[in-house]
């Protein structure tokens, strides 16, 4: 499995941003992908996931209401469209991926990183106040 996150910069507080996540290689029967993002110093968090064969999606709550993740399986592509950003969201946000055997459902998409077998290079978005 390939990631590749594009899209990240530097934005005002209450910008917007759109980051990218290309990816190949998934092989079986479901997969999800998530976004996480770490500053300095702080723990790496799990923003947003979604899933393939149902397309269920997950928010955490420092997000919900601004962010929105998609997914366009033609171009083998999941977004995260990222609004009234603030200082806070500012970390560099990585692109990651589970695959499984059986259908991924609501109950375990979410954004623990144990589940995340695949991770990209990252792509770092700043907010300036």
């Amino acid at each position: 499995v390939q990631l590749v996150e594009s899209g990240g910069g530097s934005v005002q507080a209450g910008g917007s941003l759109r980051l990218s996540c290309a990816y190949s290689g998934f092989m079986f029967a479901d997969y999800a992908i998530g976004w996480f993002r770490q500053s300095p110093g702080n723990p790496r968090e799990g923003v947003s996931a979604i899933s393939a064969s149902e397309g269920h999606t997950y928010y955490s709550d420092s997000v919900k209401g601004r962010f929105t993740i998609s997914r366009d399986s033609a171009k083998n592509t999941v977004y995260l469209q990222m609004q009234s950003l603030k200082p806070e969201d500012t970390a560099r946000y990585y692109c990651a991926a589970q695959e499984t055997l059986s259908t991924i459902t609501a109950v375990n998409l979410d954004g623990s990183e144990w589940r995340y077998d695949y991770w990209g290079q990252g792509t770092q978005v700043t907010v300036s106040s």
